[in-house]
């Protein structure tokens, strides 16, 4: 009897183990794309800053030569040049101005889930570090929403902050944040059917929600007396598929979407994805990295 107890502890334990390892894949998948956000939110593919008729990430938003506008504007500059601490000095003095100004709270929770990124995993307090800069952009987003509940990047920041502090939570608290992700990554899309950013990273929910396995699940339910979220593949080429229709330049969508039709043994398709990639231009950080995964997959899959 005692074996069998250990043998249900250690079951159990490694199931936990497994699910925290999957969650924290699917989050680390899903938000490195915050950075990309950096040269225009809207999925556009111009890296400037817009001077007629909108700002980044604010469309409907207007350069009209007001001191907030100009400071938005520097601000946009800042960021777009990967001088974050610069924006943010920017960003302050608008909301000394305007505490309630929407375009400014979202885009100073988007500095903070930069700045958390930027500590370094070193040193015995790297997690608590990292924690309060997510925290704390939480807290903006959050503002950014009750400033403008029809906000999309509001919503959008919502979930970007909250997956980074679920990558340093415990495994309930994970699948709690998973299902808020969702919620708030759909408002975002609801919001703005045109915010592609949103729709790859729902895209990338799905299909790694629909990789946890039956078995999982309901020891999720029996151990930690939580139901994990469902996903679904044909959702994540839907997506996927969206997200690219905004911006087909993006390395990242035709590398999630290959991945996604390689879980659903659509291996052309997939390999079509794939080959793309290499000819596409060089726009983000992590892109050399994203098509060196491509390349590899690509010959993963090759026969199949």
């Amino acid at each position: 009897m005692r074996f069998f107890r250990l043998q249900g502890v250690s079951n159990a334990f490694f199931f936990l183990r497994g699910l925290s390892l999957l969650f924290l894949t699917l989050l680390s998948i899903l938000f490195p794309i915050w950075s990309h956000i950096s040269a225009d939110p809207t999925g556009n593919s111009s890296e400037a800053p817009q001077h007629d008729g909108g700002r980044v990430g604010c469309s409907q938003c207007r350069n009209d030569g007001s001191e907030i506008s100009q400071l938005l504007q520097k601000a946009d500059t800042f960021y777009a040049s990967f001088k974050t601490k610069e924006a943010l000095n920017e960003l302050l003095k608008v909301l000394q101005l305007d505490p309630q100004n929407s375009e400014a709270l979202s885009k100073t929770a988007r500095v903070y889930v930069d700045f958390g990124d930027m500590v370094l995993e070193t040193g015995a307090d790297w997690q608590e570090k990292k924690l309060k800069q997510f925290l704390i952009a939480e807290e903006y987003a959050r503002k950014a929403v009750k400033a403008d509940p029809n906000g999309t990047w509001g919503h959008f920041y919502v979930a970007a902050s909250l997956g980074k502090i679920a990558v340093q939570s415990s495994i309930p608290k994970q699948i709690d944040l998973a299902r808020e992700i969702q919620t708030e990554i759909e408002k975002a899309i609801a919001l703005d059917p045109q915010n592609g950013y949103a729709y790859h990273v729902y895209g990338v929910w799905h299909r790694k929600m629909a990789e946890i396995g039956k078995i999982s699940r309901l020891l999720s339910v029996a151990v930690l007396w939580r139901s994990v979220p469902k996903g679904n593949l044909e959702k994540s080429v839907e997506y996927l598929k969206k997200a690219l229709s905004f911006n087909p330049t993006v390395i990242s969508h035709h590398l999630e979407l290959a991945r996604t039709l390689v879980g659903m043994g659509q291996y052309q398709p997939a390999r079509n994805e794939l080959k793309s990639v290499q000819e596409l231009p060089i726009q983000f950080s992590d892109d050399p990295l994203n098509k060196r995964e491509a390349q590899q997959l690509l010959q993963e899959i090759k026969d199949r």
